[in-house]
């Protein structure tokens, strides 16, 4: 039987507008991205994590999964700042074949990616990160972000610095 918690599942209002939003692929060259109107529930979230590490003792509460890209690679937020709202921990992206990585700090500097035209995949898998300025996705963060604005390359250079170890303490929990 899978185990539920009764924690916070409550959609922060960021979520919510970006799931508004129709992300483009753009055969390859867009974002590949699709983004939920609400989190999986605590059971979803715990089959799927012990799919994914093969360890059936984990359950899924330290991640809130808001998002997919095209392969199934999941998209959430990590649980990993005790005592702190949702919005204040980092997003994170665990891909369909073992890809995962640190996406940005907290959902405020997720916004700012997603303005710049990154998609939680691309900064993962690709080195370069060019920015890709959409008109719609900024005026979004500019509603609902937190933090000011920055560079992408600092926004994830800074997220993943403060957690450079996330891949090896998933490879732990791995069976």
């Amino acid at each position: 039987m899978i185990e539920t918690t009764g924690d916070d599942r409550r959609f922060p209002p960021a979520l919510a507008a970006v799931a508004q939003v129709e992300f483009d692929y753009d055969d390859g060259e867009g974002v590949d991205f699709e983004p939920y109107d609400a989190f999986d529930s605590a059971e979803e979230t715990t089959d799927w994590i012990r799919n994914w590490t093969g360890n059936r003792e984990l359950d899924g509460d330290a991640y809130r999964v808001f998002g997919q890209d095209g392969t199934g690679g999941l998209v959430a937020l990590w649980r990993v700042r005790p005592g702190r709202p949702l919005a204040e921990q980092p997003v994170v992206f665990l891909g369909s074949e073992g890809e995962r990585g640190v996406v940005a700090g907290n959902l405020s500097d997720f916004l700012w990616l997603l303005a710049d035209g990154l998609g939680p995949m691309e900064i993962v898998e690709y080195e370069q990160h060019e920015a890709r300025p959409n008109p719609a996705l900024t005026e979004l963060a500019e509603r609902h972000a937190t933090t000011a604005r920055r560079p992408a390359r600092d926004i994830i250079t800074e997220a993943q610095a403060e957690f450079p170890s996330f891949s090896e303490d998933l490879d732990k929990l791995c069976r």
